[in-house]
């Protein structure tokens, strides 16, 4: 039988691991692909990962606390809403515009709340499995939440290192780093969008399984 402290650092812990997620790193790149400083850029995580962890509080605590179950029609909803977000991250990013710098402090928090709508689910639902009582489930989501949140800022932080590097002597380079976190994003938001279509959003009979 685990411990409490066992159960609160390994919440850390997958918090961690759960922001090098192909789909969180492919959506905070295009937002700090030109980010020349990096401590900046490792800001930008930071709020991502607030606005991620806010949304697995509210949904996963509402899972722990009140035993709610999610339907598959909403979970795919929830999860096609966050594949919509990726192609439109990396349609700006085509555009050339600088999504860092526009509005930068309330974008990477609204693209982190919104990507929590994909995993706040599963997160609850490991809770429910392996966590004894509501309150020491509230305080693993806590603890996964502050793991995410400096995961994505050293993640971030490695992202921009190249562009950081090369902002003075190649300029050029940005604009490539740029481009192909873009055409990333689209692709991985395309991606999840067949998902959907496949596990059958617009059906009589969705099937969905957190992930």
């Amino acid at each position: 039988m685990l411990s409490s402290f066992s159960i609160l650092l390994i919440g850390f812990v997958l918090g961690m691991r759960h922001a090098t997620d192909p789909d969180h790193v492919v959506a905070v790149t295009t937002i700090v692909s030109d980010q020349p400083s990096l401590l900046r850029a490792s800001g930008v995580g930071a709020l991502w990962g607030i606005g991620h962890s806010i949304t697995i509080l509210l949904v996963g605590g509402a899972i722990v606390v009140f035993r709610v179950a999610i339907p598959p029609r909403l979970g795919l909803a929830m999860e096609f809403t966050v594949a919509l977000m990726l192609i439109a991250l990396g349609a700006l990013n085509l555009s050339g515009r600088r999504v860092a710098h526009t509005h930068s402090s309330a974008r990477p928090l609204v693209v982190g709340f919104v990507h929590g709508l994909a995993g706040s689910a599963f997160v609850a639902l490991l809770v429910v499995a392996a966590v004894p009582g509501p309150l020491l489930g509230l305080l693993y989501l806590a603890l996964f939440g502050i793991g995410t949140v400096a995961g994505m800022g050293l993640i971030t932080m490695a992202i921009a290192m190249p562009s950081a590097l090369t902002a003075r002597r190649f300029v050029h380079m940005q604009r490539y780093l740029r481009l192909a976190s873009g055409v990333a994003s689209v692709a991985f938001g395309l991606l999840l969008v067949r998902n959907g279509i496949v596990d059958g959003l617009f059906s009589d009979a969705p099937r969905w399984s957190p992930h």
